[in-house]
């Protein structure tokens, strides 16, 4: 089931999750503009690239999902898991609203 988390619920439970994956679903250019560490980036606006990328992930795995504003990260989760991923998590308010730690290319 997906469930919405503010970033602080966000950071607590990935620093106490050894099965976390972060998933980025916005595009390569937003990327180029920062992103939360250690990610992984599928971009949800390839359509069935995007279906077909996510098949590939290991079902078992926690995944935190962000976008931008947190719209695309919620259709994320829910396509997720109508595929039979268990554990998704939405960051509320996306990356705008993020105050944590950053990295720029």
């Amino acid at each position: 089931m997906a469930e919405d988390i503010t970033q602080e619920e966000w950071q607590e439970q990935i620093a106490n999750d050894n099965n976390a994956v972060i998933l980025d679903v916005r595009t390569e250019e937003e990327v180029e503009d920062g992103y939360i560490p250690n990610m992984l980036n599928v971009d949800i606006r390839q359509g069935q690239g995007f279906l077909d990328e996510i098949g590939k992930l290991d079902k078992t795995k926690n995944y935190y999902v962000y976008c931008r504003s947190g719209a695309r990260s919620a259709q994320a989760c829910m396509l997720m898991n109508q595929m039979g991923f268990e554990t998704t998590y939405n960051l509320v308010g996306g990356f705008m609203n993020w105050e944590g730690e950053i990295v720029e290319d």
